[in-house]
């Protein structure tokens, strides 16, 4: 627990996932200072062997972690990326060429059978594989050549909190890593991850506004896609609202015409070229007369019904969706708990999901 966030009490529902959300600037932090020289030397030996594509390989919060990681390839690399679709090999039996091709598994418990049978394929097929777990013995980290270990301790909410942020915090640093880079973005994060968390009453009085939602919209661009489809993932398993993201741009191609003034639309807006893409966006959800809560800086917050503002002064745009889905995982707890419901245990899921 952080200094600023006191222990749940032993019968309150949710106190597990309560727990492990508050864990988050430690996991940070032991990242960055314990785990940053394995990831930089994991990065090296594959830079050295000049993949001239890339292929993510994931599921669930997993997957969304993977899309971020797509961003920063291509972005910050330009590196070509492709989101896997496992069937194809699982199911089909289909076997690409894939010599020289780097093929990253993000996969929090590293046990899906779907996810440890493509890699192994993947590798079969001439790829450099890494896993990217929080179980250095996993049978996805046993198949793979190399491996990341997102050091975020066991996690027993069902809802993925700690370990989305610790993915994320690795895929950076190795990527970070492949470049050259010193990571030095992200040394800052554990501090301001602890003030978000310090601002919990802030997101309970905001969720006492969606309590009674039916259904909720999620959208951003550019970096900040990836938070706004794990905060739709996060409402919809712990509170069972369906939550529809989209990016802004494929907002406006159709999707925008179910937007009225009932229905909550939450804008994730990084500050940076990504909110800026997104400012047509919010200007026509604006003009339909949008129920608009913002996750952003505060010139962007302002001008919506509600919002929370982010500390995004100084905070480089792509390390910034690691900090945008604190508040997020808070209000899906928060909107759970006042709807009666238990986000420790949502109905039908097990913590590993064995897909084949």
């Amino acid at each position: 627990m952080t200094a600023t966030t006191p222990e749940p009490p032993v019968d309150v529902p949710g106190r597990t996932m309560a727990r492990e959300m508050a864990e988050q600037p430690a996991v940070l932090r032991r990242l960055l200072d314990e785990g940053a020289p394995a990831i930089r030397q994991v990065a090296q030996a594959i830079a050295a062997r000049r993949p001239r594509f890339v292929l993510l390989t994931a599921r669930g919060t997993s997957d969304n972690a993977a899309l971020y990681a797509k961003y920063l390839l291509e972005i910050r690399l330009g590196l070509p990326c492709g989101l896997t679709s496992m069937s194809t090999t699982t199911a089909y039996g289909a076997r690409p060429d894939l010599t020289d091709v780097l093929v990253i598994t993000v996969s929090q418990s590293g046990g899906s059978p779907d996810l440890v049978a493509s890699t192994r394929a993947a590798r079969e097929a001439g790829a450099i594989t890494l896993a990217v777990t929080n179980n250095p013995d996993s049978p996805l980290a046993g198949v793979s050549e190399y491996h990341v270990d997102v050091m975020a301790g066991p996690e027993k909410a069902l809802p993925a909190t700690k370990t989305y942020t610790a993915s994320l915090l690795a895929l950076y640093l190795f990527v970070e890593g492949l470049r050259g880079g010193d990571g030095a973005a992200a040394k800052q994060l554990p501090e301001l991850a602890e003030q978000l968390l310090a601002r919990q009453d802030e997101v309970r009085a905001l969720a006492a506004r969606y309590r009674f939602a039916e259904r909720m919209v999620i959208t951003s661009r550019g970096y900040g896609y990836p938070t706004a489809k794990e905060a739709a993932l996060k409402l919809m398993e712990t509170s069972y609202i369906p939550a529809l993201s989209y990016s802004g741009a494929d907002l406006l191609h159709g999707p925008l015409a179910m937007v009225d003034n009932v229905s909550p639309v939450i804008a994730v807006v990084t500050d940076g070229k990504g909110g800026e893409a997104l400012q047509p966006v919010l200007d026509r959800l604006r003009g339909r007369g949008a129920d608009l809560f913002v996750v952003g800086p505060a010139h962007q917050v302002e001008q919506a019904s509600a919002g929370f503002v982010l500390p995004t002064e100084g905070v480089a745009e792509e390390v910034q969706p690691i900090l945008e889905i604190i508040p997020l995982q808070l209000l899906a707890y928060e909107v759970t708990i006042a709807r009666g419901q238990d986000p420790d245990a949502p109905r039908a899921l097990a913590k590993v999901t064995e897909t084949h």
